[in-house]
C-alpha cells in the first residue's frame, strides 16, 4: 500500500512475443479501447472511430507483440491486485543515427486506475529499463495538446521541445497541436 492508501502497482517488462500470454494480450486490447472509449489519444491506425472494442485493438496488440525484442522493443506493464492498471511500449530508433534513442509510444492507464500513481510508475520504470537495459541516451514522445498530457510528462522530468500546430484532427472543427517531448536518460 502507497500513503494513500492505494496498492502500489506491480511493473514488469516483455521482450520477446513469447512472453505475452493469451489473457495478457486480451487485457492489452481490453485496456486500450476502455482507455479509446474515455477520451484518450492512442488510437490504433487501423481502427475505426471510437467507440472500440477489445476485438478491433486485438491486431495491434499483436503487431506490438511481434515487434518486441530485447535490443529493439520492450512492452512494460503495471498490474494492481492481480489486474493490468496501464501498459507502455518503448522501442529504439531504427535508423543508425538515432540508435542512442528510442521512443515511448502508447502510454495508458486503464480509466479504473487512473490518478492512482499507475501512469507515474511506469513511467519512472521507463527510465530504467532505457537506460540501464537497453543502452538508451534519450527518449521521445509525442503528445496531443488540450488533454493537459504535457504536465503530467513534465512532472516526470520531460521537458516539451516543439510543437506541430493543428496536426492532429480529432473531429471536424477539432485540429489539436501535437507536443514533442524528450528526456535526456
Amino acid at each position: 500500500m502507497t500513503a494513500s492508501g492505494v496498492t502500489a502497482p506491480t511493473l514488469a517488462q516483455f521482450a520477446q512475443p513469447s512472453g505475452l500470454s493469451t489473457a495478457l494480450r486480451h487485457e492489452l486490447a481490453a485496456c486500450w479501447a476502455a482507455v479509446v472509449n474515455s477520451g484518450g489519444a492512442v488510437i490504433p491506425a487501423d481502427c475505426p472511430l471510437p467507440p472500440l472494442t477489445s476485438a478491433e485493438t486485438a491486431a495491434a496488440v499483436e503487431r506490438i507483440a511481434q515487434g518486441l525484442a530485447p535490443e529493439r522493443g520492450r512492452l512494460l506493464t503495471a498490474t494492481v491486485e492481480g489486474c493490468l492498471a496501464g501498459w507502455l511500449l518503448v522501442r529504439r530508433e531504427a535508423h543508425p543515427l538515432e540508435a542512442h534513442c528510442g521512443v515511448v509510444n502508447h502510454v495508458q492507464t486503464h480509466v479504473n486506475f487512473r490518478g492512482s500513481g499507475v501512469g507515474a510508475a511506469l513511467m519512472h520504470h521507463v527510465h530504467h529499463v532505457a537506460r540501464e537495459e537497453m543502452g538508451l541516451e534519450r527518449l521521445k514522445l509525442t503528445v496531443r495538446a488540450g488533454l493537459g498530457l504535457e504536465d503530467f510528462y513534465a512532472k516526470v522530468g520531460w521537458i516539451e521541445v516543439g510543437r506541430w500546430p493543428g496536426a492532429l484532427r480529432v473531429a471536424p472543427d477539432d485540429d489539436r497541436d501535437e507536443i514533442l517531448m524528450s528526456l535526456t536518460l
